[in-house]
């Protein structure tokens, strides 16, 4: 469609558009009609407004001559050369701004905005927006390049608001960005939104995405969000909260975030008058929203029911799935959550899942700084402080870019960098946008990066740690490797994975897996609950005022602080759960030991000094002991959250160190007794095969259990009489002792024998290729690894059951 209209034409009502009008009224336009038109039955909520069409912005230049001089002002410009960039930009800009908008346009714009006045009322304020034909594609985005103008009140502003907007085409980040991405400046045109203006300065915005942007998971919308308006969100301005929705069980009823993350949210973004003109301006945040989340439980549902409508709508007229990048606001006066933008997500989308590549470090250093991680790479270089714009020019490719945030104009520059560390920002921050797009490590949000770190310090960025970076002192030394696993052939023997931080769990599960086989809750309590389960029963104990302090500020905002244990924990697991969902996840209830425990905050009031941790009040017999029982009866309130609430019915739980058979049945008596009852819902409940007991008596266990997992460590311990935390006996602790082996090849022998599900889930199989070979000699159904050798093993175990004439399972 060529955007050469008659005047008739340069005005469209959002009702009156759709995408196929891109030409018409650029991407931001088209889409916010294709909301408006089709969604709004659907309860999507959609700001009205209209679009003035590019054809109205060309003949603004034709009738003003200024095509010509474009011309003379920006051929055979060198984007490179920031300086001249700088003046031929601003001088492109003033020839568009003096261009005199047709009368027949004023006309038009002012009669529509006088139509919207009557449809919000006299108080009506509108958000100007600029939208390009050639942006939002779908290799391609022009998000953030040119300018909008928000709370724009009376004609004259809205009039002049226009002739900006269509200035800002010739932004420095935008000409660069055009010049990047091949498109022709003389041929992309701009359209104006002119939309009612919601007021989040008075409540909140963010951005909704319908995928993991770090990892391209799909199955999750990933909302962020910070007080006031989106433009700190977008521009990284804020540290601001997560959330996450996990889509399956959301369409099928269950009303459950999966999990949240608060952001420290610094400042809120305001209008402001300067000098008679109305702007914006931050402000500190007041403390006690600093400590609360920016929306509510159900706003962030309604927040992830419109993105997945949304998601449906485009994907169902692409005829693909479309993963979608939305900007969404709060209005502080009416209350209610508006869709303000929709595009399509152009960079965690196109990742397969098929390549995967791994960055290890070969040893660790001192930390420097940490923060949000954006992606999973290493990057070691110089580091150069970026304080003021005007710097800029002094940065050498390949160096490692430190600043307290970034914008826009910042582009050409950023990607040019080794990886990029900043003070602010969440992973939905421009630094971060623009790592994504150019493939750099980045971490966000450090708070002190440019304090701690200076320029021509030798660092490495690590982002292949999980959800936290690391900034190393000095150059560590890494390995990268990449696998096509589209190609790999998994063996008969179901591989699994073990895993204990939520944080990896979206990333862990692109590896060849049937599943997790353990599910470690302790790292969870550990970094993201730290405070003792019975000192949250139990605070009237503490004797120590500073700890009930502590504590109180971690659980002020639950209105029972056993609940803040629930809602961490159920959140931790059902992240490892929904990564993995439907495969089986085993999450083994708590097994610290009663020195870990008493490590936790408040634990030393309730943990007794054992001469051998290791074998004393661990596992099961904790559970229904008087010392811990109130602490387990939480561990069960957030389990059954996660398999009720939240719907992850793949959970499957697992007792570990359980010595006796009567031990058992108790245990499982209580677990009924707190709503997990085996069989129940499908609940299936496995056993650690960890003590020589467990073997010895395994067909008295296996009646009530669903199947063995052998732990490895602990049962070699107890074969071979070694303390495994002790390193002066070190060396006689070996899995592959004819004796331990024994042990493993009775198990899986008996577990067959009585029909029950076997696996090994400890450390052996992980270490030592011919104890995985011997397992599946034995038959053994799973073995479950550490991530780090999940491929090695899977090739390992093809080949061992190929030389036993069992055929492998086809590639996924």
């Amino acid at each position: 469609m060529n955007p050469t209209h008659a005047a008739s034409d340069w005005i469209r009502w959002f009702g009156d558009l759709g995408i196929d009008d891109v030409p018409l009224v650029g991407g931001k336009n088209a889409s916010l009609g294709e909301m408006y038109r089709n969604l709004t039955a659907q309860g999507v909520r959609v700001p009205n407004g209209f679009a003035v069409t590019a054809a109205a912005y060309r003949a603004t230049l034709d009738r003003a001559n200024g095509w010509q001089a474009l011309h003379q002002t920006l051929d055979g410009l060198d984007p490179a050369n920031v300086d001249d960039l700088r003046r031929r930009a601003q001088a492109a800009r003033e020839i568009v701004y003096c261009a005199p908008l047709p009368g027949e346009l004023v006309s038009q714009i002012v009669q529509a905005y006088r139509k919207l006045r009557e449809e919000y009322g006299e108080q009506l304020t509108v958000a100007v927006r600029s939208s390009a034909t050639a942006e939002d594609l779908p290799t391609a985005s022009f998000a953030g390049q040119h300018e909008t103008y928000l709370n724009v009140a009376g004609e004259a502003q809205l009039l002049d608001s226009v002739r900006r907007c269509y200035a800002s085409l010739f932004k420095d980040r935008a000409i660069v960005y055009r010049i990047e991405n091949g498109f022709d400046h003389y041929k992309v045109y701009l359209s104006v939104g002119i939309m009612k203006m919601v007021r989040s300065d008075l409540a909140a915005a963010g951005v909704t995405f319908t995928l993991d942007t770090e990892t391209g998971f799909r199955d999750v919308v990933f909302i962020t969000g910070s007080y006031g308006l989106g433009e700190n969100v977008v521009q990284g301005t804020v540290d601001p909260d997560e959330f996450y929705v996990f889509k399956p069980t959301l369409r099928s009823g269950h009303r459950a975030v999966l999990r949240r993350s608060l952001g420290s949210k610094e400042v809120r973004m305001i209008y402001a008058q300067d000098a008679g003109r109305d702007t914006t301006k931050n402000v500190p945040t007041a403390p006690r929203e600093r400590e609360r989340f920016c929306l509510f439980d159900d706003e962030v549902l309604q927040l992830a029911d419109a993105a997945v409508r949304i998601e449906d709508h485009y994907s169902a007229r692409a005829g693909h799935p479309v993963p979608m990048d939305i900007e969404w606001a709060k209005d502080g006066i009416d209350g209610q959550l508006y869709m303000v933008q929709a595009r399509p997500e152009t960079v965690a989308a196109r990742k397969t899942g098929t390549l995967l590549d791994e960055y290890r470090l070969e040893s660790k250093g001192k930390v420097l700084a940490a923060g949000r991680a954006v992606g999973s790479k290493v990057a070691a270089g110089r580091a150069r402080v970026i304080d003021d714009v005007r710097q800029l020019g002094q940065f050498q490719p390949g160096e490692i870019l430190v600043a307290d945030t970034t914008t826009p104009d910042w582009g050409t520059v950023m990607k040019t960098a080794a990886a990029i560390v900043t003070n602010r920002g969440g992973r939905t921050a421009h630094a971060a946008i623009v790592a994504r797009e150019v493939g750099l490590p980045a971490i966000v949000g450090c708070g002190n990066a440019t304090e701690v770190i200076r320029t021509g310090d030798e660092v490495t960025v690590s982002c292949a740690e999980g959800d936290v970076g690391q900034v190393y002192e000095g150059k560590i030394a890494f390995t990268k490797t990449c696998v096509d696993l589209a190609n790999l052939q998994m063996p008969r023997t179901r591989m699994m994975i073990n895993i204990g931080n939520p944080d990896t769990a979206f990333q862990t599960r692109f590896l060849p897996n049937d599943g997790v086989g353990l599910a470690r809750m302790e790292f969870i309590v550990a970094e993201h609950i730290r405070i003792h389960p019975m000192a949250l029963v139990h605070p009237e104990r503490i004797g120590d005022p500073q700890t009930r302090a502590q504590i109180e500020r971690l659980t002020h905002d639950y209105p029972a602080p056993g609940d803040y244990f629930v809602r961490e924990l159920s959140e931790g697991v059902g992240m490892i759960a929904a990564a993995f969902y439907p495969k089986p996840v085993i999450v083994r209830m708590s097994d610290f030991k009663t020195n870990e425990y008493a490590s936790l905050i408040g634990g030393s009031f309730f943990e007794p000094a054992e001469p051998n941790p290791m074998l004393g009040f661990r596992g099961a017999a904790r559970y229904t002991h008087p010392a811990y029982a109130e602490g387990f009866a939480l561990e069960c309130r957030a389990m059954q959250r996660v398999r009720g609430e939240m719907g992850l019915s793949n959970v499957r739980l697992m007792i570990p160190f359980c010595r006796r058979v009567k031990e058992a049945e108790d245990v499982l008596r209580r677990m009924a007794e707190l709503g997990l009852q085996r069989g129940k819902d499908g609940l299936e409940i496995y056993v650690m095969c960890e003590i020589p007991n467990n073997v010895i008596q395994l067909d008295a266990f296996a009646p009530l259990f669903d199947g063995f997992s052998i732990g490895s460590n602990d049962l070699t311990q107890l074969v071979l009489g070694v303390d495994r935390d002790s390193e002066i006996v070190s060396f006689d602790f070996d899995e592959r002792d004819p004796g331990v082996l024994d042990m493993l090849r009775l198990t899986v022998v008996g577990a067959k024998r009585n029909g029950r599900h076997v696996g090994i889930c400890g450390q052996a199989p992980s270490d030592y290729p011919e104890v995985a070979r011997f397992l599946v000699e034995q038959g053994i159904e799973s073995i479950s690894l550490n991530p780090d050798s999940v491929v090695a093993t899977v090739r390992n175990l093809v080949q061992f059951e190929r030389e036993l004439g069992i055929a492998p399972r086809p590639p996924a």
